[in-house]
């Protein structure tokens, strides 16, 4: 059996306020987590990178790069990534309606479950 094949299978995963750029940010679990798993459809939602922390004080280390480096992976692999910023990566709305390394960054999203229910995901801050 394939390391691929042993990895735990899903069809979307959302992933919110990870704050990378920050020593609260649990990169390591994280980069552990996708390593370990495949999914369809991965929804970073928001506060993935925390850009008003890293304008005040820089800090990204290797386990912060193993995250990014295993979104890129998953989206070059197959996994339809879609990254919808928050308030803390705002930075990334400029960017909206593009695609960067096979991850499109968007405002919003609909995912549409398994029995067909669709949900409408955005990042809180949009109704702030």
């Amino acid at each position: 059996m394939s390391k691929a094949d042993q990895r735990r299978r899903y069809r979307a995963v959302f992933l919110s306020d990870v704050h990378l750029g920050t020593r609260g940010a649990k990169a390591a679990f994280l980069a552990h987590f996708l390593a370990r798993m495949q999914c369809e459809r991965l929804y970073l939602v928001g506060d993935i990178v925390d850009g008003w922390r890293l304008r005040k004080v820089w800090h990204w280390d290797r386990d912060h790069d193993e995250v990014i480096r295993r979104v890129v992976a998953m989206a070059r692999g197959g996994t339809a990534v879609t990254y919808i910023p928050g308030n803390h990566d705002e930075m990334l709305r400029d960017w909206l309606g593009l695609e960067l390394a096979g991850v499109r960054i968007a405002v919003e999203a609909v995912h549409e479950a398994a029995d067909g229910r669709r949900f409408l995901v955005v990042h809180g801050d949009e109704f702030d």
